[in-house]
């Protein structure tokens, strides 16, 4: 097992159903996020058992840093999987800290014709693993706290939802990521099922609406998503969403010369 694939419940299950404590999970997470310690022989207030236990079946895999473009606002980040594929994140540096854009998925099945990641088909779905995995290893490499994260890479997030709700949990757990609920954004082009079971979670995360266009005729014309689900239901999702959170949506809107504009 990969450490970096546990949110905190599920490593205390995991630790439970194998004969230890639930507070040995946390005993863990302390030592790997607050102290960077990823020898579990170094862990000293684990008994033997335990260490044993984890030295033969839990491991710590990171994702690999392949090339680096730098610029004055901006790095963009190509990172191996352990399978081979790669994904992309971006650094941003604003005035009030770092901001990181963070990939879901392999590829992306969405097919917005203005966007670059829907060139290549999803492969697959980004395990938690490496979610989590972009902030870390950014944060590690340039040697800085990441103060935000959204969700708005390569892929669509909410066609990863089971693993997007575990990502959530483990970056605003203060004895994990630790990042605040108003620093973590999710970015979606409108899946409107999963904007209405988003707003169930209550999570008080930050939602993102990709809309960049005024009307369906040209929405439908741009974003494939839009044939299945018109702007009038997506606009009732975010109603619904608003009502049940009490929160701002951000609308993102790209615009296309001659076309949305």
């Amino acid at each position: 097992m990969n450490f970096y694939d546990f949110t905190q419940k599920e490593l205390e299950n995991y630790l439970v159903e194998n004969g230890f404590k639930k507070f040995n999970a946390i005993q863990i997470i302390e030592w790997v996020y607050e102290k960077k310690i990823y020898d579990f022989n170094l862990m000293s207030n684990l008994s033997k058992k335990l260490i044993s236990f984890c030295n033969e079946n839990i491991k710590f895999e990171k994702l690999e840093v392949l090339e680096v473009e730098k610029s004055e606002l901006a790095n963009k980040y190509l990172l191996g999987l352990n399978d081979g594929n790669k994904i992309e994140c971006v650094l941003m540096n604003h005035d009030y800290g770092y901001s990181l854009c963070v990939s879901s998925q392999v590829g992306c099945n969405m097919g917005c014709s203005f966007c670059e990641s829907g060139r290549l088909k999803k492969v697959r779905d980004l395990k938690l693993c490496e979610l989590v995995g972009q902030i870390n290893c950014v944060s590690e490499y340039e040697n800085i706290r990441i103060d935000s994260v959204v969700v708005m890479g390569i892929g669509e997030p909410f066609d990863n939802f089971v693993n997007i709700k575990r990502f959530i949990e483990v970056v605003i757990n203060n004895k994990m990521i630790n990042i605040g609920q108003r620093h973590l954004t999710i970015s979606t082009c409108g899946l409107v099922p999963k904007i209405y079971e988003f707003a169930d979670l209550e999570t008080g995360v930050n939602l993102a609406i990709s809309l960049h266009a005024p009307n369906n005729e040209i929405r439908d014309n741009i974003m494939k998503v839009n044939r299945a689900y018109k702007i009038e239901k997506v606009m009732e999702a975010l109603d619904y969403y608003i009502s049940k959170t009490n929160r701002r949506v951000t609308i993102e809107y790209i615009m296309l010369a001659g076309i949305n504009d």
